[in-house]
């Protein structure tokens, strides 16, 4: 049976003043894989270069990357995204995360919300009985 993680998706901005390698480098870290991105060169405010990218995920790679990103939380971490669960899900079930670009970067893990990495985790659907906060409840105390 494939696992309950259909797919992760990991968005992220490079902004000129960056280190684009650094920052594929912790986002591999971060999934415990090293994946190329599907990128975009996207033209900021001032004419300044911003490197948009994406990796997706699916299937085993998927779930082993959930398992890499759940396990590099500290507990401080994951406890508040256990407790704000509610706010981290969609009408769909899934569950979006945004983590600090600059503490990933230098190798810790935070919460953050200004030019974050951004992280959307889908589950098989049919697999949630009880709601999306129980089923992803249970799977983040397993960690």
């Amino acid at each position: 049976m494939k696992g309950v993680i259909q797919s992760v998706e990991v968005t992220y901005f490079v902004h000129a003043t960056e280190d684009q390698e650094k920052i594929g480098r912790a986002v591999a870290r971060l999934l415990g894989q090293e994946q190329n991105p599907e990128t975009e060169v996207l033209e900021g405010h001032f004419g300044n270069q911003i490197l948009w990218a994406r990796l997706h995920l699916t299937g085993e790679e998927a779930g082993s990357a959930f398992n890499y990103l759940v396990d590099s939380f500290p507990a401080g971490v994951l406890q508040q995204v256990i407790t704000e669960l509610e706010s981290h899900l969609d009408e769909h079930a899934a569950l979006f995360v945004r983590l600090d670009k600059q503490s990933l970067v230098s190798g810790t893990v935070s919460l953050g919300s200004s030019d974050p990495v951004r992280v959307k985790v889908k589950p098989r659907a049919f697999l949630i009985k009880g709601g999306a906060v129980s089923f992803y409840s249970g799977l983040l105390r397993r960690r």
